[in-house]
């Protein structure tokens, strides 16, 4: 059935669905087959259609709705833009859906989908593998191509084409939305352009992060976050009764792959027996950008969000670094919001995929941009700066060519100051022990999403160790991930670090606040650092969360580890921790200054 609708715009429903130089660009004239002055224009037909797929080893349907602009036709084709649901949602939740109508208004042919798994589609959900999740939507392109009809036979002519079975096409989404589209990009080259937002490049750093550097050690599980996704999978019955019986797996697994379940339930019991620990990392690897990356050509415009604690700036930035080297064209913004909150309620200003403020927000202007430049071949087109982030303390995106480095060192007094030089440095060591309850508080991971009251952050005296700079004596801007090398002593953890399972490796926390003048301590967008450090009897380093912050005049910063934190598994027995410092060998904190100085 074909419903004709105007370019009016739906608010987006508050769901989990989408889980989810400053110079802003001019406004777009985008190429449209349809005249600015014709009647029709901003108008399209929607229609329902559905396509069996095998994944897997399980026929099943897709669900999906295609928009068609007015006017568009053979003689007048258009690019087409796929675009599908963060978990949890459908084609029909208010993101997708209003991502597929904003698009449709502006002349493209939009094609929406329920991933696999979701909504009203089949098979497994299969967390975004390419060889399922990839290939299903590769099917869809198929269709797109004209190659393919749908189950009722349709089939469309109205697409434009760079080849025979090659259409122009691009896709965009966020979070499990991201990342099916480098899943699909990786299997079919046809794929002209990208835009994934808030999504993962590691699920096994992701859902179980280790920022340790160099190590294959597993961390600290992020148990909330996982948790909520895996009930959310498993209570599809709930959520869309009388589903496709190809969606049911096992009664111990009832709506994902087993790989899927067999590493919740692994994380879940907090042992890590060294055999187990490679099958589960193996194939959170191979469900993640991480292990197909080199596969992807097409052009990427990666939007990650800076209130994010379930996809860090971390995952952009190594999926980033990834394309650029390997020479595919790809462009990287940091924006406000992420799965930690803003999701459904962006700042004034910023895009809101649900009320379609593509023409009127920075991020939206730069995917307009990359869309005429990548589907409607204009070469004119500016597509914004190699990197750019958003400032809460003053308007419009800092732009750069790369992520700034490191550039500004602290060192880790014996007396608990952050001091500039080694010299400064005080001799003298501190303890601090976990107990068998966590004592520090991050964040309630879920809250943002959900809307409900979490508590500020939080560390128990006597469970933590902090050291303090000196006030500020101007504005410090901070744009990157924080590094820390450290050195610790625990003769508890140095006892059974070898054992057969690596659960019984220290684990700890490291985080940097803003203290100020009041004695108000902020964690910036609730960001921490869990640790399992692979061995005590060396120093080691942490790479901290990416953070876009303005420290103020008179401020300082606050270097903390803790022992535990509320949102992460933690240590096994009490491991008391201590620190040495001596002015030649102490720990050092490397921040990432664009503008300032801590000195």
């Amino acid at each position: 059935m074909e419903v004709l609708v105007s370019r009016a715009l739906p608010r987006s429903r508050k769901s989990l669905a989408l889980a989810a130089g400053t110079a802003l660009l001019a406004p777009l004239a985008l190429a449209s087959p349809v005249a600015a002055d014709d009647p029709t224009a901003g108008q399209y037909t929607v229609t329902a259609l559905k396509f069996t797929v095998v994944a897997g080893g399980r026929t099943c349907v897709i669900d999906a709705d295609l928009y068609r602009p007015a006017g568009v036709d053979a003689a007048r084709p258009a690019p087409a833009v796929l675009t599908t649901n963060g978990f949890g949602g459908s084609k029909a939740d208010g993101s997708t859906d209003a991502t597929a109508k904003a698009f449709a208004a502006r002349g493209y042919v939009a094609l929406a989908y329920s991933g696999l798994g979701f909504g009203k589609s089949g098979c497994l959900i299969s967390l975004d593998d390419p060889q399922l999740d990839g290939r299903a939507a590769s099917r869809l392109i198929d269709f797109l191509a004209g190659t393919r009809a749908a189950d009722d036979g349709t089939v469309i002519d109205h697409v434009l084409r760079d080849g025979a079975g090659d259409p122009r096409v691009g896709m965009i989404g966020g979070s499990y939305g991201g990342a099916v589209q480098l899943a699909t990009a990786a299997v079919d080259h046809r794929v002209d352009a990208l835009v994934p937002l808030i999504t993962w490049n590691d699920l096994n750093h992701s859902l179980d992060p280790n920022n340790a550097t160099g190590t294959t050690v597993p961390g600290a599980f992020k148990w909330q976050w996982t948790n909520g996704f895996f009930l959310i999978g498993e209570g599809q019955p709930l959520i869309n009764p009388g589903i496709d019986p190809s969606r049911f797996g096992s009664p111990t697994c009832l709506h994902f792959v087993a790989q899927a379940c067999a590493t919740q339930r692994l994380l879940n019991s907090g042992r890590y027996p060294a055999d187990r620990v490679d099958e589960m990392q193996r194939f959170a690897r191979s469900v993640s950008p991480v292990s197909y990356l080199p596969q992807v050509e097409a052009p990427t415009l990666l939007v990650q969000g800076q209130a994010d604690s379930l996809f860090t700036l971390n995952e952009a930035q190594a999926s980033y670094e990834t394309l650029k080297a390997q020479g595919t064209e790809t462009k990287m913004i940091w924006q406000s919001w992420g799965h930690s909150g803003g999701m459904t309620d962006p700042a004034s200003g910023e895009l809101n995929l649900g009320e379609g403020n593509l023409e009127t927000s920075y991020v939206g202007k730069r995917i307009l941009a990359w869309f005429d430049r990548y589907l409607h071949k204009n070469p004119n087109t500016d597509t914004g700066p190699a990197f750019a982030y958003y400032r809460d303390w003053r308007s419009g995106y800092g732009e750069a060519r790369a992520v700034p480095p490191l550039s500004q060192k602290l060192y880790l007094s014996g007396d608990g100051k952050l001091v500039d030089t080694t010299s400064q440095v005080a001799r003298g060591s501190r303890t601090y022990a976990n107990r068998l309850v966590p004592t520090s508080h991050s964040e309630s991971s879920l809250a943002g999403v959900l809307g409900l009251p979490d508590p500020e952050p939080y560390d128990i005296k006597g469970t933590h160790l902090s050291w303090r700079s000196e006030p500020l004596a101007g504005p410090v801007e901070v744009v990157g991930a924080p590094k820390a090398r450290l050195k610790v002593v625990s003769p508890e953890a140095e006892r059974v670090q070898d054992s057969d399972d690596a659960a019984d490796k220290l684990v700890l926390f490291a985080k940097v606040y803003d203290l100020a003048p009041d004695g108000t301590r902020t964690l910036v967008n609730r960001l921490v650092a869990p640790v399992r450090v692979p061995d005590v009897t060396r120093p080691f380093t942490i790479e901290l969360p990416g953070i876009v912050h303005r420290y103020e005049t008179g401020h300082r910063l606050e270097f903390v580890i803790a022992a535990s934190d509320t949102a992460y598994f933690g240590n096994r027995g009490i491991k008391p921790v201590t620190v040495v410092s001596a002015p030649g060998d102490t720990g050092v904190l490397e921040m990432p200054v664009v503008q300032g100085g801590l000195s």
